[in-house]
């Protein structure tokens, strides 16, 4: 009996093995590379060459909600002389907004040049 009862379980043994052997594979927890958004490479480019992210958390930022966050990186794009479009700026002060600032309302228009 004991013949018979090793020989059904020899293979759902085995494929009980298998299994765990592809889930502990390194591709299994590969995680899903996502691409940067056009904001992320515009400031990587352009912007932190000048500063860090320290320059967000400064006590005496002139970033207080999306507006200002829109007017400053228009402001600084222009100090730059990048000659950025609208949709440019609106990406980086997303990208900023999205890993710094985290404001809740960023449906106001980009304030005009100024």
């Amino acid at each position: 009996m004991q013949d018979g009862v090793s020989r059904a379980t020899g293979p759902a043994l085995r494929i009980l093995l298998l299994a765990v052997w592809v889930a502990a594979s390194p591709g299994a927890y590969a995680q899903a590379v996502t691409e940067p958004s056009r904001g992320q490479l515009l400031y990587t480019t352009h912007c932190i060459a000048c500063h860090s992210t320290q320059v967000h958390w400064r006590n005496d930022r002139r970033v207080t909600h999306w507006q200002s966050l829109l007017v400053q990186v228009r402001r600084w794009q222009a100090q730059a002389q990048l000659q950025w479009s609208d949709a440019d700026i609106a990406a980086v002060a997303r990208h900023l907004n999205d890993t710094v600032y985290k404001f809740g309302d960023t449906t106001a228009r980009l304030a005009p040049p100024g």
